[in-house]
């Protein structure tokens, strides 16, 4: 076993022995989700002030309204009732770093993870690449308020997402903690 499957594990072990949330309703008991990104610094449960129970949140790189992103909160709202939904994405995001063309040249070039420096990313190693990764889009970000927007305009915009529900975009700074509201974007997502 490596090293963190056993730190895993253990913890797991930990939290079992204290364990009382298995009478926890399956629908979210405060009706709202989050779509964030997966950036390990983000604790939605913290910066939203969540317990187990509460909301679902939906996490993919850049947080962004992905096909999938979109098929959970319809689930979310459709099958579990939730009636709000927050698009947060953050400052510093890995996904401002790169771009559709970066990212299939690094993996026609190599599968092994790639380096950034001030010059920017690097492969470590050549063959071993694969050519399917520009038929991806990685939906990368070049402006985040303007990533926050446009996800929040997708999102309303889908034929299965119902006009009752408001999507509020905001984002989150990683140097305070603080959530700021993308004030476009909440008025995109407004009630109609």
């Amino acid at each position: 076993m490596t090293k963190v499957l056993n730190e895993v594990l253990s913890a797991n072990r930990d939290y079992v022995a204290g364990f009382e949330k298995g009478d926890l309703a399956m629908p979210p008991a405060r009706q709202f989700a989050i779509l964030t990104c997966m950036d390990a610094r983000l604790d939605p449960a913290k910066y939203a002030g969540l317990s187990e129970g509460d909301a679902h949140v939906i996490r993919n790189a850049g947080g962004r309204a992905s096909d999938d992103a979109i098929r959970s909160l319809v689930i979310s709202y459709k099958l579990l009732g939730t009636r709000e939904w927050f698009v947060i994405h953050h400052t510093d995001c890995g996904m401002e770093t790169f771009n559709n063309e970066i990212m299939s040249d690094l993996l026609a070039g190599s599968l092994k993870t790639a380096s950034v420096d001030a010059t920017g990313w690097h492969d470590c190693c050549e063959g071993g690449g694969s050519t399917d990764g520009k038929y991806i889009n990685w939906l990368t970000i070049k402006d985040q308020a303007q990533s926050v927007l446009e996800d929040v305009q997708r999102i309303k915009a889908h034929s299965l997402v119902p006009s009752d529900i408001p999507v509020y975009g905001y984002i989150y700074d990683v140097k305070s903690g603080r959530l700021i509201e993308v004030p476009e974007a909440t008025a995109a997502g407004k009630v109609s």
